[in-house]
């Protein structure tokens, strides 16, 4: 059972905004003919719903790693996460954002969680951005789910 689980939908106007291939289709094609035109509109439309349907990123925190998209790591090799939302968010995806980051940001979620990555990660990223709409219970799920990294050094 994963301690996060998070399906980063499209937002309702993505698919509004994708209806303009509809007219567009007809438009083109109606000098051609009619109906040809709708039934390109139609799975013109169709193609796009599905494409946004099955591009949908994942977020989890699952059995000590975390998830974002394709990409995974290890929640030992992170510190501590940290959710913003709003204006600080937008600074996160923005003027503070280091050019070396990992992202996974989608533009219709506005919260984002910022994960750093310890040295023992071996990763040239910093961080990672990735965006949520619940990004406390995201962060928390992280930081809850980190185990004390052992150490190797003998104390005599």
């Amino acid at each position: 059972m994963p301690l996060y689980r998070e399906r980063l939908w499209p937002a309702p106007w993505l698919f509004i905004s994708t209806a303009l291939v509809i007219p567009a289709s007809i438009l083109v094609l109606a000098p051609i003919s009619l109906t040809a035109g709708i039934i390109t509109a139609v799975v013109l439309y169709g193609g796009c719903v599905a494409g946004l349907i099955l591009t949908a990123p994942t977020v989890t925190v699952e059995d000590g790693v975390l998830r974002a998209a394709k990409a995974s790591i290890p929640v030992s090799l992170v510190g501590e996460a940290t959710s913003f939302s709003g204006q600080a968010a937008w600074r996160e995806r923005g003027p503070n954002l280091d050019a070396r980051a990992w992202l996974m940001i989608r533009g219709y979620v506005d919260d984002v969680v910022k994960v750093p990555l310890l040295p023992a990660a071996e990763d040239p990223a910093p961080y990672w951005i990735v965006s949520s709409r619940h990004g406390r219970e995201l962060a928390a799920a992280i930081n809850g789910s980190q185990r004390p990294v052992e150490s190797n050094d003998d104390v005599s």
